[in-house]
């Protein structure tokens, strides 16, 4: 297993990010930082998380983070874009609103 406390200290170093910077915006200690580096096995979450605010795709590194990431957008979009769903949510409410119409004119 890869030691993702070693490859986030590369990235950091790399980055030109204090590591003061890093602590403010993960909301932690300069101190809880510095401890992070030696934990070989950071979640996902953090690793993804550090990575928005290095700017840094470690995708290229982690391999269990290709997994991830994939399943994540498996679950977001099922192969949808962003005009798909867009489409079909309005298509959906359009046939809801002739239902009900129909559910009111069979009451009359």
């Amino acid at each position: 297993m890869q030691h993702r406390g070693e490859i986030i200290k590369k990235a950091v170093y790399e980055s030109g990010i204090s590591i003061t910077k890093l602590a403010e915006k993960l909301g932690k200690s300069r101190r809880w930082v510095y401890l992070m580096f030696d934990n070989n096995n950071v979640s996902i979450d953090l690793v993804l998380q550090i990575g928005e605010i290095l700017h840094h795709d470690f995708t290229v590194e982690i391999n269990e983070l290709q997994k991830h990431v994939i399943l994540n957008e498996e679950k977001q979009t099922y192969g949808l874009t962003g005009k798909d769903v867009e489409y079909w949510k309005n298509k959906y409410l359009i046939l809801l609103e002739e239902y009900n119409q129909l559910l009111k004119d069979a009451k009359n």
